[in-house]
């Protein structure tokens, strides 16, 4: 038999039946008799399988005893219309090549219905499983999206530093980067670690945001994302928490906290539009697997305005509900994720856009509202997972913005470059994050972020 070039299981099933194919792929499972077996292959590029069909009498049983779960294979047949439910074609085996076996004994998946808990254990083989190929392919594909809006929007895009001398967050659980010995590092007079003497001459972090480089550019360019890892050293086991995540972080000179909230709620509309678009068959396996309530949740949110109200007016909401809450509610508190998930879930039914939370407990950058108690914050919240989007107009006032940072004893010397923005030509802008494993969380309808990212990066856990 010639043998035709590779084509991906996808296509098959947009291709005419009667010819000859040839497919690559793994096998996820093998069944039949002693005249005929079924193979079902997968080769990544849909949740789908195909069938393929071996008669016994033309292929000798022999030949596929290392065709076990696993096993990677060429094979080659006719495309047929398939006899049997579940499938629109099939494929009638005429040569099948092993090119890689899996011991049936030592193969962690030969099972079906591994817990998430487990195939976490088994990272560097999870993507081989339905669940992960379709979290894999829509995490590709809203990244793809993304870059498609914000270049149809006028966005450029720009790559923010990863090491970073500055604290974007004035929280201080950063990652250290140093090539001094650990064991003995070098000391200045007063005892403490001799920074000048490492890589870059000064201490240096990991960084937990681009946008502080970001709000550079947009000072320049108008409108620019930025989209990339970041890294936060929280010592958070949570199924909220990652130390390792990606975040897209737009900025846009001439903005104002109005015109920011419409970005935002334009923008997560989209992917999500998106994902209900291009990733039809992926979903439909999550929601019939994991959450049967996945693709009305998501159609819900295309459908619906974003509910918007002051951090104050959510305050009145939850101590009025006659909620037993876990965590307190009062003013000035940082709300937690069963109280943003109240408001967005039982009282409005809908995602909420709250906005002009208290100074205290936001980050230094926020512009200060009149009041002197609050500043123009925005966070998107959205059900089962509360806080998506975080975001503000940006404090253009350099007097302003060098009180708050002195306020938050704030080291100047490694914001001088910052605080000149607001030197030379400052104006109004505003800014939002997204955390990309957050937004995955609410399109897959999964439950823990450990599962919508390739490889987790948390406490005690690196080990692939």
């Amino acid at each position: 038999m010639e043998t035709p070039g590779r084509i991906k299981i996808i296509e098959l099933f947009k291709s005419a039946t009667g010819v000859v194919v040839t497919v690559k792929g793994w096998v996820r499972s093998k069944r039949g008799n002693k005249q005929i077996a079924f193979i079902a292959l997968n080769d990544g590029s849909t949740i789908h399988n195909i069938q393929v069909v071996v008669d016994l009498n033309k292929i000798p049983e022999e030949q596929l005893k290392t065709v076990t779960t696993g096993a990677c294979l060429r094979v080659t047949g006719t495309l047929v219309e398939s006899l049997g439910s579940g499938q629109p074609v099939e494929i009638q085996a005429g040569e099948i090549e092993v090119y890689g076996t899996a011991d049936a004994d030592t193969y962690p998946l030969q099972k079906k219905g591994h817990t998430l808990e487990f195939l976490r254990d088994v990272a560097h083989l999870r993507p081989r499983t339905n669940t992960f190929g379709a979290i894999l392919r829509i995490r590709h594909a809203m990244a793809f999206a993304i870059h498609h809006y914000f270049n149809e929007q006028g966005f450029y895009y720009i790559h923010t530093p990863l090491i970073t001398a500055s604290d974007a967050e004035g929280a201080g659980a950063m990652f250290h980067v140093t090539t001094l010995d650990i064991n003995h590092p070098p000391k200045n007079e007063q005892g403490a670690i001799d920074y000048t003497q490492d890589f870059f001459g000064r201490e240096t972090s990991l960084t937990v945001s681009g946008q502080l480089e970001g709000e550079l550019c947009a000072m320049a360019l108008g409108q620019i994302y930025t989209f990339g890892p970041t890294f936060r050293a929280e010592n958070s086991n949570t199924p909220r928490h990652l130390a390792e995540f990606w975040m897209i972080e737009p900025e846009m000179a001439f903005y104002n906290i109005s015109d920011n909230m419409d970005l935002a709620e334009d923008f997560i509309k989209y992917l999500v539009r998106y994902a209900l678009e291009h990733c039809a068959d992926d979903l439909k396996f999550l929601n019939d697997m994991y959450d049967k309530e996945l693709l009305e949740r998501l159609q819900g949110v295309c459908n619906t305005g974003f509910e918007r109200l002051s951090y104050t007016e959510g305050v009145d909401i939850l101590l009025k509900s006659g909620q037993k809450f876990e965590f307190p509610v009062s003013w000035g508190v940082d709300l937690q994720s069963e109280h943003e998930r109240y408001l967005v879930e039982k009282h409005f039914k809908r995602p909420v856009i709250l906005t002009d939370y208290p100074k205290q407990i936001k980050a230094f950058y926020m512009k200060q509202n009149d009041d002197g108690k609050t500043v123009r914050a925005m966070d998107v919240l959205f059900p089962k997972i509360g806080e998506i989007i975080g975001g503000s107009q940006r404090e253009e006032d350099y007097n302003k913005l060098l009180a708050r940072i002195n306020e938050d004893k704030m080291e100047i010397d490694s914001l001088w470059w910052y605080l000149d923005t607001r030197r030379f030509g400052s104006a109004e802008h505003s800014g939002f994050g997204l955390g990309f494993e957050r937004l995955l969380l609410f399109v897959t309808g999964m439950t823990n972020i450990r599962d919508v990212i390739p490889f987790p990066r948390t406490p005690k856990n690196a080990s692939f």
